[in-house]
């Protein structure tokens, strides 16, 4: 049942802190950023916080972090490791402090003044980052030490952050003339600006779609759960007896998949595929044709013919060659594989008496029932075996037989949101790891999507390792009243992936913020790995019970969910790939043209290759965050490359014949997980798996060899 999740995996921007309402004297004394935290674990005081403390304490880090550097810069004694590469990385802790809880509660439960002090935090944040790395003062210390790094007798971890330090000061701009940083800075600005003005946009345009049903018989073929979260939305939304069915996830896609009322499927796939485009204030066609122009104009300013290569010589994949070579790899295969699908679903629109060509409105409605008539398997018998908590559970157990971790429910600690759940998670030997909170459902605070971040980073303090504290977000199915939360196989795999970079982030144990990271198409090996464990059937076995009787999954069910794995495949990998060949095509261009229209050039990139008129891009340009929001800008095409590493990994357990063999799981854990970026990414790897990986387990798991 793998597929390709997408997720975010880094925290980004403000905070479900404030939302009581109350106002507070807006003093050190009364800012719980100035002070240390005395919660349990010393997780961010949320109950505390409020949307006055943000700014202040954002001005005041970044002044601290401002002296620091003249600190740093002004002392006479010579440059050394910890003089000035050691005290460099931990400066600015303050800032650092705020921007952590700022950044990961925007994304999770954000209004319009958090939107607006985004806004305005925005260029200051732009100017401080720019201030730093182009510091001539600071960089000649940096260099001094770079240049002597042989003589100094460093560890690993040291060197590698003495090298990465270095690289960051020149592909910040340290080695330009001055009127070439002055420009510089004036693009990180203005680039920084129009991805938070996109994502801004992308939020309001999901959350201003509903479609609204009066008539009962417009139901026709949605699930019972789906008809009550469309009737408890109507109520909320001031609409008692009425459906409202937005362009969340846990709405549009089962709605698409399930209802019978062609029209109304035809209007909420258009919504959905039609976000920023529809010439309002939130529209995003400019602000992507900006946003590509202006970073091509970074990247030949940093010498770099293009956008690509700038960004993508960090990563393993090293060129676009690389990339394209692989996208093109797999993209022959899964256009057969996509048109065998099409046919199936053309043979089902005749045996129901229709007579017209499938649009893509159609394709998950009609696939639904080609799997039901191909494998007798419809996702609603498999929800209820589910439930939200027996799954999390079922991945605390698969981390349990791994690695020895176990996770606790943590009571009377402060939640980022009133419908966060914690948990302490304690190694093998019973020492404290780390704090994992998890926030489930949707609402129109929250970004779309799930993704993984951190309200602390692991680090060290005065020679002692502070434990990370971590969360999980999603956008999964609400429970009807008086339900529990049933989740569909496409939810549960989320919340293994996504648990995976928890792992990640809880098994880490580096010294500096400066190597904490890993490249962005090695960051989805943690992730993606698990996924292959959520359906394997002896993990089913132990998680997947009947919410009402507590039988556990029938082994009939189980057969099924494995014959139909891989169906669907064809659709999947096409409508990612689509988005990663646009991805890569927008930021290889050399010339962006003032008059480009981007849509126009998304269908071009499409057609050309074939893609199928039924099969929209997984994200259409104007709602493409992951790209045009940063992140994954010029790196969408990072899941099918860590996809190369997971499924060859996997392997790794399957050959032993013991999917939770605990010499292999030791491995992962000690060079994949724990290391941080000490080493390079294709080093990890090879260190774990004693050899380079090949596309034969990604193409054999994905059915498409």
């Amino acid at each position: 049942m793998k597929k390709l999740i997408m997720t975010v995996g880094i925290a980004v921007v403000v905070s479900a802190c404030g939302s009581s309402g109350k106002k507070t004297e807006n003093t050190e004394a009364n800012n719980p950023f100035f002070a240390e935290y005395t919660t349990p674990f010393g997780v961010p005081p949320f109950d505390q916080i409020e949307l006055e403390h943000y700014k202040p304490a954002f001005l005041q880090g970044m002044e601290e972090q401002v002296k620091e550097i003249a600190q740093i810069v002004n002392q006479t004694a010579e440059p050394d490791f910890e003089n000035t590469i050691a005290a460099l990385d931990q400066s600015g802790a303050l800032y650092r402090k705020v921007g952590i809880v700022f950044g990961g509660q925007n994304s999770a439960n954000t209004n319009e003044e958090m939107q607006n002090l985004s806004r305005e935090l925005s260029p200051l944040q732009s100017k401080h980052r720019d201030d730093i790395s182009l510091n001539p003062a600071l960089f000649a210390r940096v260099k001094a030490v770079y240049d002597k790094r042989e003589s100094l007798g460093l560890n690993k971890e040291q060197t590698k952050l003495l090298e990465e330090t270095y690289k960051s000061f020149v592909r910040g701009g340290a080695n330009l003339n001055e009127a070439d940083q002055a420009k510089l800075r004036e693009l990180n600005s203005e680039i920084a600006m129009l991805q938070l003005t996109f994502g801004q946009n992308m939020l309001n345009e999901t959350n201003d779609f509903k479609l609204v049903i009066e008539n009962e018989a417009d139901l026709a073929g949605l699930p019972e759960s789906l008809i009550a979260n469309g009737a408890a939305v109507a109520k909320a939304n001031g609409m008692e007896g009425k459906w409202v069915y937005t362009l969340h996830n846990p709405s549009v896609m089962p709605f698409l998949q399930y209802a019978d009322n062609r029209e109304l499927r035809e209007k909420i796939f258009n919504g959905y595929i039609n976000r920023g485009n529809n010439g309002n204030a939130a529209d995003n066609k400019e602000v992507v044709r900006k946003l590509i122009s202006l970073r091509l104009e970074k990247a030949k300013l940093m010498g770099y013919e293009d956008y690509a290569s700038f960004v993508l010589e960090e990563r393993m994949a090293k060129n676009a060659d690389n990339v394209y070579k692989l996208l093109n790899e797999v993209w022959t295969p899964t256009l057969v594989k996509a048109k065998e699908e099409l046919n199936d679903i053309k043979a089902e629109i005749k045996k129901a008496g229709g007579n017209f060509e499938p649009a893509g409105w159609d394709w998950r409605y009609y696939f639904e029932k080609a799997k039901k008539a191909k494998f007798d398997l419809d996702e609603n018998q498999v929800r209820p075996y589910l439930k939200l908590e027996n799954v999390y559970e079922g991945v605390f157990y698969v981390s349990n037989k791994l690695y020895g971790i176990t996770f606790t429910p943590i009571k009377n600690i402060p939640l980022p949101h009133p419908e966060a759940v914690a948990f302490e998670c304690k190694d093998k030997d019973g020492s404290h790891l780390g704090v994992l909170y998890m926030d489930f459902f949707p609402r129109e605070s929250k970004r779309g999507g799930a993704w993984c971040g951190t309200y602390r980073s692991q680090t060290y303090k005065n020679g002692k390792r502070l434990a990370p504290v971590v969360t999980i977000v999603c956008n999964f199915t609400p429970p009807a009243a008086g339900q529990p939360a049933l989740l569909s196989a496409d939810e549960a795999n989320t919340l293994f992936h996504e648990f995976g970079h928890a792992l990640h982030n809880l098994f880490k144990d580096v010294h500096y913020y400066g190597i904490s990271g890993v490249p962005r198409d090695f960051v989805e090996l943690p992730s993606q790995i698990m996924e292959h464990w959520v359906f394997e059937p002896e993990v089913l076995k132990v998680f997947a019970k009947h919410y009402e009787t507590g039988e556990v999954i029938p082994t009939e069910l189980i057969d099924k969910l494995d014959k139909s794995g891989k169906y669907g495949q064809g659709f999947a990998t096409a409508e990612y790939l689509a988005a990663s060949l646009l991805d890569m095509d927008f930021h290889v261009l050399k010339e962006v043209p003032a008059d480009l229209n981007v849509m126009d050039f998304e269908a071009k990139t499409l057609n050309k290759r074939g893609l199928l008129a039924q099969i929209p891009s997984r994200y259409r340009t104007t709602y493409f965050n992951h790209t045009m929001g940063g992140g994954y800008t010029a790196g969408y095409y990072s899941y099918i490359w860590s996809e190369v590493l997971d499924c060859d990994a996997f392997r790794a357990f399957k050959e032993t014949g013991d999917i939770y063999n605990q010499d292999v799981a030791g491995k992962f854990r000690n060079y994949v997980l724990t290391p941080g970026g000490i080493d390079d990414a294709s080093v990890m790897y090879v260190n774990f798996r004693g050899k380079e990986p090949g596309t034969d387990a990604l193409l054999e798991n994905r059915g498409l060899k």
